[in-house]
């Protein structure tokens, strides 16, 4: 007699992966078709510098159209960054409990940073700059998360993808990033000046040491 042996076959759920690719590029349709023209300039941004001249009031910084990219931009950060670590480290990029730590940790460290730039901007009256700045680095890094959310779907459903392109997608996200430090500096250069001191504290304090701590949690969290 041969005895039959059977094996659980086990099938990783990726419908929650699915249904938040649907729902960003649903955001991204709704989002074009009230706001047609600004999309279009904000589409052109890697071609163009009229959507950053044309929208730089920092009002702009809480619209509809923004607080909509935001979102989108920290959904397909967030899927990136699971992917990576997945690459990385000992992560299944379809862990949708980890996704939901990587989005809400996302959140958590976007506003509370805000919050904490508003409070020192304040202090140091410098608050209107500050204001324009931010609306600045979040145009770019939107720009960013809504570029990377294809490679996003490709990587997320592919398992034979080289850990190269992950590499070569933080590459570029990294020099985008620097490139986008430098153009706000250029544009805010009188300003800068003026409160050069409170700008170097800024930099340190809020911009490289965040990033730093976050860098050192994902990776010791991933170990």
């Amino acid at each position: 007699m041969i005895e039959t042996i059977l094996h659980p076959r086990i099938t990783e759920n990726k419908d929650w992966a699915t249904v938040l690719f649907v729902l960003s590029f649903a955001i991204i349709a709704i989002t074009r078709s009230i706001f047609e023209n600004r999309f279009g300039d904000f589409a052109n941004l890697i071609f163009s510098n009229k959507y950053t001249k044309v929208y730089r009031d920092s009002s702009h910084l809480k619209s509809g159209f923004t607080v909509a990219l935001f979102l989108v931009q920290i959904i397909s950060l967030a899927f990136f960054i699971q992917i990576a670590l997945s690459y990385f480290g000992p992560v299944s990029k379809t862990d949708w409990l980890l996704y939901i730590q990587i989005f809400t940790f996302l959140i958590f460290f976007v506003l509370a940073k805000y919050l904490i730039e508003k409070i020192i901007a304040t202090s140091f009256n410098i608050e209107e700059f500050m204001e324009q700045f931010n609306l600045q680095k979040v145009t770019y890094r939107t720009y960013i998360g809504l570029i990377i959310l294809p490679f996003n779907i490709i990587l997320f459903y592919n398992d034979t993808i080289s850990i190269n392109i992950p590499l070569l997608i933080i590459g570029i996200i990294l020099t985008i990033n620097v490139i986008t430090y430098f153009i706000s500096i250029k544009n805010y250069q009188n300003l800068i000046i003026g409160k050069l001191f409170y700008f170097i504290l800024y930099l340190c304090a809020l911009e490289i040491a965040p990033y730093y701590f976050m860098y050192y949690w994902f990776t010791k969290g991933s170990a």
